[in-house]
């Protein structure tokens, strides 16, 4: 079935149902044009057409026109009196954002679950454009705000594929992309396991997903000098190399995570009613989240061992070894205990990387995509004019056009930029994990428990701030 086909009957349908129902009042048209979403709310069954309400309840795009009937089968509609249509969100503290569900409910089970979004949209993309490619680090790293090295390193990977300078990458520069990309997916992960335990009410686990995810946060600021939104990575390397003592700090890390992590499983494990909140909740197959563009943890419960960092691989991830971890029932617990031993195998890659640093620069020593020594801006004027071009006109890139995708803690996030030569994209798109994922809400929601939304949001992990960048 095509879009075109679908919106073609909706609009017929809504046409006929706007004969038959009464003519609202100034005011109730007023409330609706300041508050509606549009063609993104969900509408009533009666002014649905078929394939449009196959799609909401479930459908997939591969799905045979037998597996179709047989849903519609399935989902032979209910009375609309004893259906109604409830909001969740975008003001709710368990949506992860400005997230907004239109729920229908039957009782206490959920017939169809629709996620409209384009609340906090800021426009990163068109921003993009206006900044140059040494300017973009500080927009991109802030749209997965729990994971901005990777944001910077999939902008960067971009940018010096443009350039022509993607093989050029010091070695030092490439391990500690690595380093910093290993502990921000484990911090990522440490406030997964926090928000996740507080979303379904386990208080302490918030408390202590919180206090661990600090200490690596306390160490980004000592690398960086921000504990987020760090336009650290930017093409070519990174801004400056590790700070003295960098290596017991991780070593401290590494030391501390296991413990805590044996103490999180048994917290959870060990308390039946945290199973009974996940287990066989918001089900997804294999085939539904391929269908659907899933990636990372979401698909990997299902029981699909896909992670770019080993199936395409970047940075250095062929010369260490890690294991990719899945699931088996595609369910919020999967998903849980993925991300849960994600921190371990990040950990192992993490104890690698120390074994393997280089010594050496932290970024490509080419005048004309980096900056000056801070030192010689002090003794030079033609380094002080070159710092000064660098930083206000940018550097030029040739024409072209490029995709990288790396693995973020949420699944594959790409850049995709297209260059016209000069010293700012001219055209730049993030295709952003969550942002997909999301989609998948529908899918996981329908028939189950309206109890049980707030557990499938949260081990869906969205942030929006990449879904409405």
């Amino acid at each position: 079935m095509s879009i075109a086909e679908n919106d073609t009957d909706a609009v017929e349908n809504d046409e006929t149902v706007a004969v038959d129902t009464v003519e609202p009042g100034p005011r109730e048209r007023t409330t609706s044009a300041l508050t509606g979403e549009g063609r993104q709310e969900l509408s009533s069954r009666a002014g649905m057409g078929a394939k449009e309400l196959l799609r909401e309840v479930g459908a997939v795009l591969r799905m045979s026109e037998s597996e179709a009937a047989a849903l519609a089968d399935i989902e032979a509609d209910p009375d609309e009196d004893q259906t109604m249509i409830i909001n969740m969100g975008p003001q709710h503290p368990s949506t992860h954002g400005v997230l907004r569900l239109m729920l229908e409910l039957q009782g206490e089970t959920v017939l169809r679950c629709k996620p409209i979004i384009g609340y906090l949209h800021t426009g990163m993309e068109k921003t993009g454009e206006q900044l140059t490619y040494m300017q973009g680090g500080t927009n991109v790293t802030r749209m997965d705000y729990l994971s901005p090295l990777n944001n910077e390193l999939a902008f960067s990977m971009a940018v010096e594929k443009l350039l022509g300078i993607d093989g050029d990458i010091p070695e030092r520069a490439v391990w500690m992309r690595m380093l910093l990309s290993e502990l921000n997916r484990i911090s990522s992960h440490l406030l997964f396991l926090a928000t996740n335990g507080m979303d379904i009410g386990a208080v302490s686990m918030m408390l202590y997903g919180w206090r661990e995810r600090e200490e690596v946060l306390r160490f980004f600021q000592k690398v960086t000098g921000l504990r987020m939104n760090h336009n650290f990575i930017r093409p070519g390397g990174l801004a400056a190399d590790l700070p003295a003592g960098w290596r017991d700090d991780v070593l401290d890390i590494l030391e501390m995570l296991p413990g805590r992590l044996e103490e999180y499983e048994i917290l959870m494990n060990g308390q039946p009613i945290w199973r009974e909140r996940l287990q066989g909740v918001g089900v997804i197959t294999a085939r539904e989240a391929l269908a659907l563009g899933t990636s990372g943890p979401i698909l990997r419960s299902t029981g699909v061992a896909w992670d770019l960092r080993r199936d395409m691989p970047y940075l250095r991830y062929d010369q260490v070894e890690f294991d990719v971890v899945i699931g088996a029932h595609g369910d919020a617990y999967d998903r849980f205990a993925i991300r849960l031993n994600e921190i371990r195998e990040s950990m192992h890659i993490v104890r690698q990387v120390l074994d393997r640093m280089p010594k050496g620069d932290f970024r490509v020593q080419n005048k004309k995509v980096t900056p000056p020594p801070r030192a010689r801006i002090d003794e030079s004027m033609e380094a002080l004019i070159h710092h000064f071009k660098i930083f206000t006109e940018g550097f030029k890139v040739p024409e072209g056009e490029v995709y990288v995708g790396i693995e973020s803690p949420r699944g594959e996030i790409g850049c995709y930029i297209v260059s016209d030569g000069s010293s700012n994209p001219y055209r730049m798109h993030m295709r952003a994990p969550s942002f997909v994922n999301i989609q998948a809400m529908p899918h996981m929601m329908r028939g189950g428990m309206v109890a049980d939304a707030v557990a499938i949001i949260s081990s869906v992990d969205p942030v929006l701030g990449e879904v409405d960048r």
